[in-house]
Formats: structure tokens, sequence, C-alpha cells
């Protein structure tokens, strides 16, 4: 799905755009302690890293039998088995190990429409989720993709590594086109451990997204889906365009000349609805936890309902 704007002179590549002072500035971080406040008591009574993922190894939990072989720890041999059926098996355990958290946020350049309020907004849910997750001693990582882009923050421990995480997502670079099964492709081969990964992004490109998504899902991951939507955008009679204007692809480049009357943008704002309500379906389908950000929701309201809803740094 492109993105159409108004026709104004060509935007070159944005290599390291230049983020407002105030992106992650002392509002900013009045505000992430506050979601660390609420989120410690949502979270009462759990211990530090409790988000955990499973594996078959050494535990103490009972999973499964396997076949023995030769070079395995007799200790582990289920006696019982033997004696009943004269069969030798060893036990299995599962094995509690910390899940990472991965968030990975849509850099294209749909999401810099509207003087770039989505990808702002984006970078702050970002950041907020990845403080309350280093804040838990969780190991949290960090992606920026496109098709054509593709930068990585290693996973980092411990609450001031945040700074870390604030200087990655302003400098890193922009631009390109959305191809989310791309991109998702090269964020699950690039994870040595799958986790929970979270992904940012306006989603305009459905197909891909579904492909996106489910591709995590085989590699073992367990995405969250954030899609993050302007109201302009989804309801463009609020951008005050009106008549025979000449609107651009902000990722092909492709013009087509239009005229906007209400019945168009009425249709426009249906399909746009309609896309939305694809992609939710598609999260709610395959167990995937969908949200639904809009820019014009402050990021701390969005970021303490995602807590509360569940489905997220549980």
């Amino acid at each position: 799905m492109a993105f159409w704007k108004r026709s104004e002179s060509p935007q070159p590549e944005r290599p390291a755009p230049a983020a407002a002072d105030d992106l992650f500035g002392e509002a900013f971080l009045a505000k992430l302690e506050l979601l660390q406040v609420i989120a410690r008591r949502l979270f009462r009574g759990k211990q530090r890293a409790e988000r955990k993922t499973r594996k078959v190894g050494n535990g103490l939990e009972f999973a499964d039998h396997r076949e023995y072989s030769p070079g395995d720890d007799i200790r582990n041999l289920d006696w019982g088995v033997l004696m009943r059926l004269e069969q030798t098996l060893v036990r299995l355990y599962e094995e509690d190990e910390d899940l990472p958290i991965r968030i990975a946020v849509d850099i294209s350049d749909s999401m810099s429409t509207s003087g770039g309020s989505k990808l702002r907004y984006a970078q702050q849910v970002a950041a907020a989720l990845a403080y309350v997750g280093l804040a838990n001693l969780d190991r949290v990582g960090l992606t920026c993709m496109s098709r054509k882009l593709h930068t990585t923050l290693p996973a980092v421990r411990g609450k001031g590594r945040i700074f870390r995480v604030f200087d990655f997502l302003r400098t890193a670079p922009r631009g390109g086109p959305t191809d989310m099964r791309a991109a998702c492709g090269r964020l699950a081969a690039e994870s040595a451990q799958p986790g929970l990964t979270v992904v940012l992004s306006d989603f305009y490109d459905l197909q891909g997204a579904f492909d996106g998504l489910n591709l995590l899902r085989f590699r073992k991951h367990e995405p969250v889906a954030i899609q993050v939507i302007d109201p302009r955008e989804a309801h463009p009679e609020l951008s005050g365009l009106r008549g025979d204007v000449t609107l651009v692809d902000v990722e092909g480049g492709d013009a087509r000349e239009v005229t906007l009357s209400p019945a168009a943008l009425r249709a426009y704002a249906d399909a746009h609805e309609k896309f939305c309500q694809a992609l939710a379906a598609s999260c709610r389908s395959r167990g995937i936890p969908y949200f639904r950000a809009e820019t014009s929701v402050p990021f701390d309201e969005l970021v303490l309902r995602m807590f509360r809803v569940g489905g997220l740094l549980r």
C-alpha cells in the first residue's frame, strides 16, 4: 500500500536525520520514570527478568523422553521405564532461559510523512518499551529497518543503557521503501536467540506484513505488532486538501492527478480503515498481539494500555 502526498519538490535521501532536541528531553525522561513505577506495580510479585523462554535442557520440570544414545548421562535414565518396559529412555527437562526483547522500528519513507510524526512517535514508544525492559533487567536490542537500510543495536541489559538506546534511535539512518517481509527476514536471521519481537510500523505493505510476521513466528519469535497511524492519513478530510491536486507516492515517486471530492475522501478513509482491520484480524487469527497506535494519543498512555491489556513484557 503506497501512501500519497501533495506534490512538492523532491526530497533527498536522509542518511542520518537530526532529531528534535526534545525527542528524549527531560519531559520525556520524567514520563519514563512514571511508566516504570506503574509497570512495577502492575508486575509486583514477579521476579527480575521473569519472562522466560522454554527449551529442553537441564532443569527441574520434566518435559519428555527420548531414546538413550551413547554418551548420555546415565543419571538421566528413566529406571522405572527400563524395569517395566525394558526400554532405555532418557528423561528430558525444561530449562528456563531469559527471553530477550527486540524492538524493531520501521524507518521507511512512509513513516516520515506529515513532518515525521509517525517516525517520531514510533521512536518514543520504542524508547519507552526499552526503558521498562532494561529496568526489569531484561536484555533489550533495537533494529531500524526498511528495504534498503538495516541497522542494529545489540542487546544490552541494565537501566543505565537507556542512553545508548536514545543515541541509536537519534542517529540511525532512515529512508527507503517499505518491505516488511525482507526486513523481518533479516531481523529473524540476525537473532541468535528468538524472543519477544516488537515491530513498530504503519505496515503500508499489507501482504509483506502478513508474510513478515509469519516468518518471525516460524523462527520461534513472539511477534507483537504496533501499527502507528497518523489521524490525518486515516481521515484525509482533516488535511484540508480539496479540488484538483497532484499526489505523489512518497516511496515510488509515481504521480497521479486526482480530484479530491468529499465522496473521494470518504472512500479513501473507508479503504484505510478496512486495511487496518485486515491487519488486526490477521494478527488475531495467528495469536499475534496487535495494538493500534494513533499519534494523537500520548505515547505513555499507549504503553500503559499495552501493559494493562497484556501480551507485552508480561
